[in-house]
């Protein structure tokens, strides 16, 4: 298991890999220049790279690890940035969750959906950790949050079966579905009130290789845990979320699927609890790490 960020440094972004205690950075540029192994300039260019770019980065660390040429960056003198932006939009579940299910439609035997409920937000939404979320308030009244598990394609692929389906996945980082409930309802459809600029959050690390699912989403707003979730109670598991979305349409490096959100999400409570300026969301799905915004 690896964990990727990019971050800027001295007014440049790189990318890296963080040290396994998550304190230091060893640099994709000082890697590939030392070993002379291809890894691209970028984590955008190094996902397309797919198989072949992993191969190369296990490699670059296996002989860094034995010479020590290599010295890692501390953490603390970056700014760690969004890890990559995706070409297209960030697909999304809604109505995974069958306890968000109740406090989502206010019944006390929620159905579930029949197959997975499918919707994007605009690539143009996405930020990276310790950014700012706009609270845009001459546009909404109830800016939510939604912390989520986020699953990265890893290469290209249609008609893809649930049994091959995780051999697509490239890695898995944490979504903050940020909505906008009055255009949620006023708009009825999801794209507009989830797509204003700044409603995706996503990061701080993608986390590749082998891990045992199920991961465990909790979600804090200003100290306060108000979503604890985990995704083997998912109603669709990721290897269906795969297939179904897969289904006459091609899926391609790099893509995004935001997997639902568990039950605690602001519109859940009586009265709801939106977000404000100066609310802080910080989102935690171990070992990806911490996900933090502040609301401005």
């Amino acid at each position: 298991m690896q964990r990727l960020v990019s971050y800027n440094i001295n007014g440049q972004r790189q990318w890296g890999v963080l040290t396994a205690d998550g304190n230091y950075i060893y640099s994709a540029e000082d890697l590939e220049e030392t070993y002379f192994i291809p890894l691209g300039e970028s984590m955008e260019s190094f996902i397309e790279f797919g198989e072949e770019g992993l191969l190369n980065l296990a490699k670059v660390l296996e002989i860094n690890s034995n010479d020590k040429m290599i010295t890692p960056i501390p953490l603390n003198t970056v700014q760690l940035e969004v890890p990559f932006y995706p070409k297209r939009n960030v697909f999304c579940v809604g109505k995974n969750y069958k306890a968000h299910i109740k406090e989502f439609d206010h019944a006390e035997d929620p159905q579930a959906p029949g197959r997975p409920i499918f919707f994007t937000k605009a690539a143009t939404s996405v930020i990276g950790p310790e950014e700012e979320i706009d609270a845009h308030t001459a546009t909404t009244h109830q800016p939510d949050y939604e912390g989520e598990l986020g699953v990265i394609i890893g290469k290209r692929g249609t008609n893809i079966s649930e049994e091959d389906a995780l051999k697509y996945v490239y890695g898995y980082t944490i979504i903050n579905d940020v909505t906008a409930r009055d255009l949620q309802k006023s708009h009825m459809q999801w794209f507009k009130g989830k797509s204003l600029d700044t409603f995706c959050p996503m990061g701080p690390t993608v986390m590749i290789g082998d891990w045992p699912v199920p991961f465990t989403i909790h979600t804090k707003v200003n100290g306060e845990l108000r979503q604890e979730g985990n995704t083997q109670d998912l109603i669709f598991s990721i290897p269906r979320l795969i297939a179904e979305l897969s289904e006459g349409m091609t899926l391609l490096p790099g893509d995004v699927i935001a997997t639902g959100t568990p039950q605690g999400v602001g519109m859940g409570f009586n009265p709801p609890k939106f977000l404000k300026k100066g609310d802080t969301v910080e989102i935690t799905i171990d070992p990806i790490g911490t996900l933090k915004n502040t609301v401005k």
